[in-house]
């Protein structure tokens, strides 16, 4: 990784005057920042691109998130933007927005600095920028860190208000199906999109507009996992309707980006060969005091090995993000009930806060993964072949978790028990815990057909890179069109895209 400050664009550029440049904007958060870093890496070393990842010092990815991007790419920070005076119960979701919005000046000044510039493609959360495209007569791509079925659902939200009045938004129908046949209750929709009052569903329906101008939308997902959304999205670029939309993951960050304490590798390294069942609900997820107990308790009834991710739980009872009440000091490992390290001392492994995911699960010792549904933690797992207990927490999570239950077939799905009609629950049982966990390690009819799809989904994941891979195809041809337009400009191209790298 090469840093640069905005003034330093034009710097990075001139290193090689003959490769196009492209620039990829990243919202906050490191589940926005490894697969764009991935893809810009893949640019790089298999199409000759120079490419710049710009990020927000506001509201910034973590330094060890920034550290994992590969030393191919430049990285540029816009200079931080006031937000004072937005009201202090503004919305996450909403200040990221105007956030975005107010840095676009910043960004017009680094874009103008960047010689050759081939295309933008800033991410999902990030469209107010695409006009700034415009402005420079560049392609302009949105990049999706998620699943097909989540632009899906911006897609259908943006359908739904074709022609209403300025102002007016609806409700999306219960149950929705989305264009390629999932369909989704509402209690499974992120909260954003549940009702049209809640405060940022104007924002995501903008994010939808802007998105469905864009010359291309490239996905974290591949054709094998999603292919009757990748053909229904076809048929609408066909049409007109909607841009083309290129399926081009899965990208997963190296297990060798991986850095910190080996002590739970070491562990795995003395457990049997498909014994283990790792536990994560990723950077973000937070258990309540209860539901961590139950958790501890059905891993212990389970009988299984384990490996658990243990971050400190939320003191207002809700299994939420970070930013809803969680304690944020101390040791995690002290809030298990008394007694459990102990008497798990033979099976099982706690460690406080993190873990290198990419590792573990592609170390023989794991057979299964109790997750929350992270799209990352998802592409991570597919790509080991690792089936899942889906245990969605938040976000889009639950539209992850039918997905993964759904069509592709490689989850059990665990469930909270009913607290209110829209679906939200107190905990999910000790004994539904014990009972996923025993069916996916050792069932003979849904777990044997979920560990069976997992082998094969990981097989589809590596071919989609291959050559003449599914995705590998797509970002051929989107480079392809970035260098035709760049050599339409009267600009040499470098073209290094025989690169056998994977």
């Amino acid at each position: 990784m090469e840093s640069l400050t905005t003034a330093g664009a034009e710097r990075a550029a001139s290193t090689d005057k003959q490769r196009p440049h492209v620039v990829l904007l990243a919202s906050p958060g490191a589940g926005h920042l490894i697969p764009l870093a991935e893809l810009a890496r893949r640019l790089v070393e298999h199409h000759g691109f120079a490419a710049t990842l710009v990020t927000f010092t506001d509201l910034i990815s973590s330094p060890e998130a920034l550290s994992g991007v590969p030393a191919c790419v430049f990285t540029a920070a816009l200079p931080p933007v006031p937000l004072q005076d937005l009201p202090a119960a503004t919305p996450m979701e909403t200040a990221l927005f105007e956030l975005v919005r107010r840095s676009l000046p910043h960004l017009r000044t680094l874009l103008r600095s960047v010689a050759q510039l081939a295309a933008l493609v800033p991410d999902f959360f990030c469209s107010a920028a695409l006009p700034l495209a415009g402005e420079l007569s560049v392609p302009a791509y949105v990049f999706v860190p998620s699943n097909l079925t989540a632009l899906a659902l911006m897609r259908r939200t943006v359908e739904l208000h074709d022609g209403v009045p300025p102002g007016e938004h609806r409700d999306l129908p219960d149950p929705l199906k989305l264009p390629g046949g999932v369909l989704l209750r509402r209690a499974d929709l992120p909260r954003a999109f549940r009702s049209s009052n809640e405060p940022v569903y104007a924002h995501h329906l903008e994010e939808g507009r802007r998105n469905r101008q864009a010359d291309g939308i490239l996905v974290n997902t591949f054709y094998e996992m999603e292919p009757a959304t990748v053909e229904e999205f076809r048929q609408a670029a066909a049409e007109g309707a909607w841009p083309p939309v290129f399926p081009v993951g899965p990208f997963v960050r190296s297990g060798s980006d991986e850095t910190g304490d080996s002590a739970c590798l070491e562990w795995l390294d003395r457990q049997p060969t498909g014994s283990v069942v790792y536990v994560s609900f990723g950077s973000g997820g937070s258990l309540s005091v209860e539901q961590t107990a139950e958790l501890a308790a059905g891993l212990e009834a389970s009988g299984y090995r384990f490996l658990w991710v243990v971050r400190m739980p939320s003191m207002d009872g809700s299994d939420e993000e970070e930013e809803h009440g969680r304690c944020k000091n101390g040791n995690p490992l002290a809030w298990l009930p008394e007694g459990f390290l102990e008497r798990t001392k033979d099976k099982g492994l706690a460690v406080a806060a993190w873990a290198p995911q990419v590792r573990v699960l592609s170390h023989p010792a794991t057979a299964a993964f109790v997750s929350h549904c992270g799209w990352n933690s998802t592409m991570e797992s597919v790509s080991c072949g690792v089936p899942m207990i889906a245990w969605p927490l938040y976000a889009e999570q639950r539209m992850n978790a039918v997905v993964l239950e759904g069509s592709v077939g490689m989850a059990l799905r665990v469930r909270p028990r009913a607290r209110d009609a829209g679906g939200d629950g107190v905990v999910v049982s000790r004994g539904e815990i014990t009972d996923a966990v025993r069916e996916l390690m050792e069932g003979q009819e849904k777990g044997r057909a979920v560990r069976r799809q997992a082998g094969d989904m990981q097989q589809a994941a590596a071919h989609a890179w291959a050559p003449e891979g599914s995705s590998r195809r797509a970002l051929e041809e989107v480079a392809a069109t970035w260098k035709a337009w760049r050599a339409c400009r009267g600009e040499a191209v470098t073209d290094v895209s025989a690169s056998g790298k994977p």
